[in-house]
């Protein structure tokens, strides 16, 4: 009998599965996939337990919200729904800014619950933060949201400490989602803190480092030309290299510890605080239950220490974004 799924609670008062499924890459950014294989995917995911399901407007620009509406028809009430606005871009996906305008806001989210055939979005969250708007007015914006009955909690996503404060001070805050994994930890400075003090849950994407630290990603010219990973300074030849080494040393671990390098890298995240829910994307069902059986482990003390090590001893070589991605992150 399968085990039940464990869960856990984000900010005050939402529930999810203590994995998610970053819903993404089944639409965008990481090359072609079927529509028949990315349903059986979050219908199994569902069926274990992840109910916890991520996606956003931007994503295929607007697709991935239209193929979650196709599982969400027939089991919404199984489903903690996440979308996100604020990354703006043209029917050809062409990128055209961050929008975090109130109007905007509203727009968008009338949008999203349109393509998504439901009439009120579990968490929202602003993208990425409008350096031109002030976060106040955004924020006001989301929680009309939330009176109107169209939004359940409000979110952030690459906010940095000061503005997730001012945020929260407009209204309560339930989840900030940002890159953390074993090779992007730089959340751990201010913005993990500050959501602890605030009482924030916190939501990790690219929890597998976009699939390298899983050890099974072919090298970056192998990929799709249409995968973004391509141009990612840490796939690029000159960095990936130094981050096979690092790769090497966490295989060596899950080798010890008798599970996959991206099962460790998964409960690693589990075991920084149990307001931590990482959300993986996969388009295969047997990724996904080997990415679930992660939330049965748990490492102790002295495995914690020795994972530790290792990433002390292999720095990351190569900024997460580009330059220009890297500028909308923290802000």
């Amino acid at each position: 009998m399968t085990p039940t799924f464990p869960r856990r609670t984000l900010g005050p008062g939402l529930t999810v599965s203590a994995l998610g499924l970053g819903c993404m890459g089944m639409s965008d950014f990481y090359g072609p996939s079927e529509e028949a294989t990315n349903l059986a995917v979050l219908n199994h995911a569902l069926d274990r337990g992840i109910d916890f399901l991520d996606t956003a407007d931007m994503y295929g620009v607007g697709e991935n919200e239209r193929l979650l509406s196709k599982v969400l028809k027939t089991r919404r009430d199984e489903i903690v729904l996440a979308t996100k606005f604020g990354n703006v871009r043209a029917p050809d996906g062409a990128h055209l800014g961050i929008d975090g305008r109130p109007e905007y806001v509203m727009a968008a989210c009338d949008a999203s619950l349109s393509r998504l055939g439901v009439e009120t979005i579990d968490l929202y969250y602003q993208h990425r933060v409008d350096p031109t708007v002030p976060i106040e007015d955004t924020v006001g914006a989301m929680k009309r949201l939330v009176e109107a009955g169209k939004v359940r909690h409000i979110g952030l996503s690459e906010a940095s400490a000061a503005t997730i404060r001012r945020a929260h001070a407009v209204h309560p805050v339930t989840a900030v989602q940002s890159e953390y994994s074993l090779w992007s930890r730089d959340v751990e400075d201010e913005v993990l803190p500050a959501c602890r003090e605030l009482g924030i849950g916190f939501v990790a994407y690219s929890p597998l480092g976009r699939g390298f630290l899983t050890g099974a990603l072919p090298p970056a010219q192998e990929l799709a030309a249409s995968d973004v990973r391509r141009n990612h300074p840490r796939f690029r030849e000159e960095n990936a290299a130094r981050n096979q080494a690092l790769v090497d040393a966490v295989k060596e671990l899950a080798q010890a510890r008798g599970c996959t390098p991206a099962q460790l890298a998964l409960a690693w995240l589990l075991a920084q605080g149990e307001d931590i829910v990482p959300i993986p994307g996969t388009r295969r069902i047997e990724r996904l239950d080997e990415n679930a059986q992660a939330a049965f482990i748990t490492l102790d003390a002295n495995e914690i220490a020795r994972i530790d090590a290792v990433l002390d001893a292999h720095p990351v070589a190569g900024t997460r974004y580009p330059a220009e991605g890297m500028a909308r992150v923290n802000v």
